[in-house]
């Protein structure tokens, strides 16, 4: 059964850091780019950061740029997000998802149909 499962998220006062986990079962991260997403209360979800599996490249979203740091363990089919300096507004629940592919297309969505989301984890920031 392919499956992401998110972990990681908590309460954290502003300024903490944090790492989420994305744990993928059914398939392998040797071949797949994981991209995070966030949804903040009352916002529409947006894509923060994503690591292809073609050549290891990250990219940021320039709201998290130099806060957010994604890496991949292989052996332990595993994303992570490390997340310093937390804002209030960093506040959402944040899912991994992949469709497939090897470079970063699920950030744009152009492989909807072949997308696999977790079910996310929530991250708390209090002020």
């Amino acid at each position: 059964q392919v499956q992401l499962v998110e972990s990681g998220g908590g309460l954290v006062q502003s300024g903490g850091s944090l790492r989420l986990s994305c744990a993928a079962s059914g398939f392998s991260l040797d071949y797949n780019a994981i991209g995070w997403f966030r949804q903040a209360p009352g916002k529409e979800r947006e894509g923060v950061s994503c690591i292809s599996s073609s050549d290891g490249s990250t990219y940021y979203a320039d709201s998290v740029k130099g806060r957010f740091t994604m890496s991949r363990d292989n052996a332990k089919n595993t994303v992570y997000l490390r997340i310093h300096s937390l804002k209030p507004e960093d506040t959402a629940v944040y899912y991994c998802a992949t469709d497939y592919n090897d470079v970063c297309t699920v950030l744009a969505h152009i492989r909807p149909n072949l997308e696999v989301w977790g079910q996310g984890t929530l991250v708390t920031v209090s002020s």
